[in-house]
């Protein structure tokens, strides 16, 4: 997986997509509900590091593999969108797949 740009991109998009995950259905509730702000200062700190890092590592695998505008533009929009990482790895992972064959 890390012995390419679209592969260190998926790990980048994978984890981004957990730290979201954890953001939004721990540590928010945490601070809301629990009276924790911490949760949110910590979590969403590793969060916006990683998104940093998905940003960096999208730029590098489109130019790498020459996505179109729209294929980067789509990858981007998933992040934002929870569960959107994994949906856009299987992707990714179904069509390193195909061109393997």
């Amino acid at each position: 997986m890390l012995n390419t740009e679209i592969g260190r991109f998926r790990l980048v998009s994978l984890l981004e997509g957990i730290s979201f995950l954890v953001l939004l259905g721990i540590a928010m509730p945490l601070k809301y509900a629990a009276g924790i702000p911490e949760a949110v200062r910590y979590v969403g700190w590793a969060h916006g590091l990683l998104f940093v890092l998905f940003i960096l590592a999208l730029l590098s695998a489109s130019t790498a593999a020459r996505w179109s505008l729209a294929k980067t533009a789509g990858a981007f929009i998933a992040s934002v969108i929870p569960f959107g990482a994994f949906v856009l790895e299987r992707r990714l992972r179904e069509e390193e797949r195909a061109a393997a064959r």
